[in-house]
């Protein structure tokens, strides 16, 4: 019996629409087909970057109506999810560029040379080709950015790889206008309309994991969803790449310089950065490390008066509602947790910030307070109170991988190579992806040097989703030896042709 897919509305929980229906395991089994057929057209790199150019065209053209279906389904609000399709917009164009450069491709070329030492040497050129059909599995918080015409979609198809969006059920309606501008996108550049193509369903996203003719996976979700999905791709007959973004708590160690120097504005800005779109940000800081005494009061009270002041917010569903009131609960009812602003119910359908403080040695063993060390998603978050460097580093030590870490630093301790203060940057930079130093992690520039990614559970993997090298994902290293030239392929030929950068007997020739 056909499921229905309907778009609810988190204001009210009323449903809005039948979208869909849930997809069958012979509806998947079509889509990849489908998807997989269009991996011959995708190998043009003028109709990939034309189609990615052309889908961020329509999607700005048809702006008003996705932002619309977007508030609607998540109640972010205009104003986010206006920056939201910007970004988007600007992250096909981006892959666009990329896959105009040509670098990505990897491309180097070693001449024979018999005699070379320790043993001769053949011709051998190697570049980076398309792993083939990507599952991507669309995220809840960024119904753009990172659903069906975000950053997996953007960096797969740039690769040359057709994609089958599983679609989120938080926005199915929102899901099914940008696949319906992507496949138009492709149908306008000469490529098949299933380049993309878009499934519904819990089951159907299992489904597409386990599909021989699916390469790889991305993924943005929870811990138990993403590890579920992970471990079903490394079961398969042939393994496939998993590239799971899970959960992340995204530490911040404020010094007792930097918080001497500034407790007030660190605690405020620190609840502008928690609360910031109801937490539901994946670098929401969610664990922050402040010294004991008087700073850290300061800190705290400043804290406490800023997210007193922020108002309720709505979750993205009824499930992350409850889960978030319950996880909140728990929190709380630990012995010696206090809770200087107690984040709850607020109100049918909303949800109140807070936070709750607990001394740095109840987090030294492992114990009841574990589930402090893990994310609560929404607007709460954890002030651990250390009193010596001892206390600080024992908490640090127990930390699980995250996306990001950040310090907060003192003027002079800042100035100093090789200081306090360079150890623990050091020692940040082995829990995390990306380290920050005096700022909040919560917003994710998307530029070439951008890594969005970091030590499990944050990523299975090491890549990024975000940035232009997010599209090495969807590649995989292939060297020809000895391969006459007229067989070699156009970007490993001596002429270059396609003017593709290169490395040549190790000279890096552009």
């Amino acid at each position: 019996m056909a499921v229905p897919v309907w778009s609810v509305d988190p204001r009210t929980g009323k449903q809005r629409e039948q979208v869909a229906v849930e997809a069958t395991a012979d509806e998947v089994d079509a889509a990849v087909r489908a998807a997989a057929t269009a991996v011959p057209a995708l190998a043009d790199r003028s109709v990939r970057s034309r189609l990615l150019r052309g889908a961020a065209g329509l999607l700005e053209d048809e702006g008003a109506a996705v932002i619309a279906a977007a508030d609607a389904e998540t109640a972010l609000g205009l104003p986010r999810l206006t920056g939201e399709l910007a970004r988007t917009a600007y992250q096909l164009r981006a892959f666009a560029d990329v896959v105009d450069e040509g670098g990505y491709l990897d491309v180097i070329i070693d001449h024979a040379d018999p005699a070379a030492q320790p043993i001769p040497r053949p011709d051998l050129r190697r570049y980076k080709i398309p792993l083939g059909v990507v599952a991507v599995y669309a995220a809840s918080n960024f119904p753009l950015a990172f659903s069906v015409p975000g950053g997996d979609t953007a960096s797969a198809l740039a690769a040359g790889c057709p994609v089958v969006v599983k679609a989120h059920p938080d926005h199915p309606a929102t899901s099914a206008l940008c696949a319906d501008i992507l496949r138009r996108a492709a149908v306008a550049v000469g490529l098949p309309a299933d380049t993309v193509v878009l499934l519904h369903g819990f089951e159907a996203g299992v489904e597409l994991v386990k599909h021989p003719l699916v390469a790889a996976a991305g993924f943005t979700g929870s811990v138990p969803g993403g590890r579920a999905l992970y471990d079903a791709a490394a079961a398969r007959p042939r393994p496939i790449p998993f590239h799971g973004e899970l959960g992340s708590l995204n530490p911040v160690v404020v010094t007792e310089a930097a918080a001497a120097e500034r407790a007030e504005q660190i605690g405020s800005g620190l609840a502008g950065s928690f609360t910031l779109g109801v937490g539901q940000f994946c670098t929401k800081p969610g664990l922050v490390l402040a010294p004991g005494g008087e700073h850290g009061d300061r800190l705290v009270g400043a804290l406490t008066g800023a997210a007193s002041d922020a108002g309720p917010g709505v979750l993205l569903d009824a499930r992350m509602r409850d889960n978030f009131l319950k996880g909140v609960a728990a929190r709380a009812a630990l012995p010696g947790v206090e809770t200087p602003v107690t984040a709850g119910d607020g109100g049918e359908h909303a949800v109140r910030p807070g936070f709750v403080t607990v001394a740095a040695a109840d987090l030294t063993e492992q114990g009841a307070y574990d589930l402090l060390l893990e994310e609560c998603f929404g607007p709460l978050t954890v002030v651990v109170r250390y009193g010596s460097a001892a206390e600080l580093a024992a908490v640090l030590d127990r930390l699980p991988g995250s996306l990001t870490a950040t310090a907060h630093l003192g003027t002079e301790e800042a100035g100093q190579p090789g200081g306090e203060a360079a150890a623990l940057l050091t020692r940040l930079t082995g829990l995390a992806g990306r380290v920050l130093v005096n700022g909040w992690p919560t917003g994710v520039a998307v530029a070439p040097a951008q890594h969005h990614g970091g030590p499990y559970p944050a990523t299975t993997s090491t890549s990024t989703s975000v940035g232009g090298t997010a599209i090495e994902r969807w590649l995989r290293p292939v060297a020809y030896q000895d391969t006459p030239p007229a067989l070699l392929p156009p970007e490993l030929a001596d002429a270059n042709p396609l003017g593709v950068p290169r490395r040549v007997d190790g000279v890096l020739v552009r």
